[in-house]
């Protein structure tokens, strides 16, 4: 297989807002409809619906769950709700996060694992005009840097590509900007900003705005998980074979969107009330085929599997960089028992 599809999670967020589709959900299909059985298995999806999350959409659309013989509802967070407050209330058994994220809720006491990663390469990227005189990370020193804020997936990349560089937050000019990458970075608000290679780079594209992407984590010797899946302890052990029939559907889902990028926007058209009008589903699609590669699985290691040297290198980085207060044992983090290759 060729090519394979996270979050961008930033457009949802950015979306949020002006949406207000808290709480908006794809649905389950019935047991009796499918012939699925089990309690349900309830997915987050965090914030408003987006093309990120089409393997989900894709694999409930055409049945995937219910031929694994899983029960699925797919519930979409509202744009204040915890991330991983659903997972530790017990009214959802998965949830969709970056690896840093479920690091920092596993050093903050919260009993979870990640049982699949879904990208292998890093999405969160530093960005700059065409001309720009910045081409390394090196020369962001002095610099003003642009970002939604001291949270999150662009906000530990930044950091670790100043740990690389063997720079310090105090060697740039850190602004928390919002959701507005394009609007500062195009108007010279800002000399880089930091987004996403699979959205926000997607967008200057759209745009007209000529720029450049420099990676902000290292793709052969990454110090940060992107977007997997999470389940909490007593799923993990009590319903493992069902987790894995979760990740197999999934699975399926995107080697199907790998191969039929155009039909699986068109799927997700039915989950995101916002993707109606071809320019819509145009950006859709860019954004997807720009998403496929960061799914593409390392080496040898088949889809979804957590890379355990990847792991270990950002549980140390997180600490290092006090990102997390706790030092936590990286095989904690994660498991590939339930991969539907184990």
């Amino acid at each position: 297989m060729s090519r394979f599809t996270r979050l961008v999670r930033a457009a949802a967020v950015a979306a949020a807002a002006a949406l207000a589709l808290a709480g908006c959900q794809g649905g389950a299909s019935s047991p009796e409809a499918s012939g699925a059985s089990g309690d349900t298995l309830t997915i987050g999806l965090t914030y408003t619906p987006n093309v990120q999350f089409a393997p989900f959409y894709v694999a409930e659309d055409l049945g995937y769950f219910d031929e694994a013989g899983v029960n699925v509802e797919l519930r979409h967070h509202g744009e204040s709700e915890e991330l991983f407050g659903a997972l530790k209330g017990g009214t959802e058994q998965l949830v969709y996060a970056g690896g840093d994220e479920i690091t920092q809720a596993a050093a903050g006491g919260v009993d979870l694992q990640s049982v699949a990663t879904l990208y292998n390469t890093y999405p969160a990227v530093l960005i700059v005009p065409e001309d720009s005189e910045i081409t390394t990370a090196e020369d962001l020193k002095g610099h003003t840097v642009g970002l939604p804020g001291l949270y999150g997936q662009t906000y530990f990349a930044l950091l670790a590509m100043l740990d690389e560089a063997g720079l310090s937050q105090d060697d740039v000019d850190i602004q928390a900007i919002g959701y507005t990458q394009q609007a500062a970075l195009s108007g010279g608000r800002v000399d880089a900003v930091m987004g996403f290679a699979n959205n926000d780079a997607v967008q200057f594209e759209q745009q007209g705005f000529a720029i450049r992407t420099i990676d902000a984590v290292d793709p052969a010797h990454p110090t940060l998980v992107g977007p997997a899946v999470a389940a909490d302890a007593a799923t993990i052990a009590d319903r493992g074979d069902d987790v894995s029939r979760v990740l197999e559907a999934v699975q399926k889902a995107i080697e199907y969107i790998a191969e039929n990028p155009e039909e699986a926007v068109k799927i997700t058209a039915k989950y995101v009330p916002t993707l109606t009008s071809d320019e819509q589903k145009a950006a859709a699609l860019a954004t997807l085929n720009a998403t496929i590669p960061l799914m593409e699985p390392l080496g040898d290691a088949p889809l979804l599997t957590n890379d355990p040297d990847t792991w270990a290198a950002m549980a140390e980085f997180m600490f290092s960089s006090g990102l997390i207060d706790t030092e936590v044992a990286p095989e904690s983090l994660y498991t590939n028992a339930l991969l539907p290759s184990a």
